[in-house]
């Protein structure tokens, strides 16, 4: 699995704090990094090359020298990696009830806890909407529930505005994945269809799952069927009905075979 056709747009240069790698030997630095064997070999050479040798076999002392001392010299492990971010949508209207929250966090814990392990310089945003979106924290995203109606298009132009605003296209690699039960007001489907091929235009990956529990009577309202009308090779829908479903969307959205096609 993989965030795909990730792309080396404008580097950065990332320290990577706590590890180190060896870049040769110093004559002086921290004791803690002194090399012992480096050290007693450099004595016995000096030993050796004094001209002082008839005597010394004698049994005379032959103390260590500062000029013995080696250190390892150790500097950050620097590596450059593509700029990322991953923008995370939720509805958190009236209709998405306790279940359907429930699969669609499950999702999104996925997702985070992959990026996290995975990537080091990859930045979250995390946005909430019903007829309104908000940018919100981790904390509010897997645990505050909201109501309302639902405009999905709040949610894309949200995304759009901080990706205008923070994650310029030419110097970031942008994913963005939603979820909702597809019950929104139609009036608002003509402008989240057109938000939506938007976002397709200046992201790596848009995905969009639509949390549909067996026996939803919701069921009937779904943005599944609009949004084939998106011809965008970078657009991928997935149905979640069951906890089981979760797993397989996920892995639907950034397995590699699918990004090699």
């Amino acid at each position: 699995l993989e965030l795909p056709d990730l792309e080396r747009r404008k580097l950065r240069e990332l320290p990577a704090l706590r590890i180190l790698k060896r870049k040769g030997y110093r004559s002086a630095g921290l004791r803690v990094r002194l090399d012992k064997r480096r050290t007693v070999k450099s004595k016995v050479r000096r030993r050796l090359a004094s001209q002082r040798r008839t005597e010394l076999g004698t049994g005379e002392r032959f103390p260590f020298h500062e000029d013995d001392l080696t250190y390892r010299h150790m500097v950050p492990d620097v590596k450059e990696e593509s700029n990322a971010v991953v923008l995370c949508m939720m509805d958190t209207s009236g209709s998405m009830d306790t279940m359907k929250k429930y699969l669609a966090r499950s999702f999104f814990f996925l997702l985070f806890q992959f990026v996290r392990a995975k990537y080091r310089n990859v930045e979250l945003v995390f946005i909430a909407h019903h007829t309104e979106a908000r940018e919100v924290s981790e904390e509010e995203f897997f645990h505050k529930g909201e109501s309302g109606g639902t405009f999905i298009s709040s949610a894309y132009q949200k995304a759009l505005e901080i990706i205008q605003e923070r994650y310029h296209p030419s110097l970031w690699n942008i994913y963005a994945f939603h979820c909702s039960d597809g019950d929104n007001f139609e009036s608002d489907n003509p402008t989240a269809l057109k938000l939506a091929e938007e976002l397709c235009q200046v992201a790596n990956l848009f995905g969009y799952g639509e949390i549909k529990p067996l026996g939803s009577r919701y069921y009937e309202n779904s943005m599944l069927q609009l949004f084939r009308r998106i011809e965008a090779d970078n657009f991928h829908t997935v149905l979640i009905e069951r906890k089981e479903d979760v797993w397989p969307s996920f892995k639907a959205f950034l397995a590699r075979d699918r990004v090699r096609e």
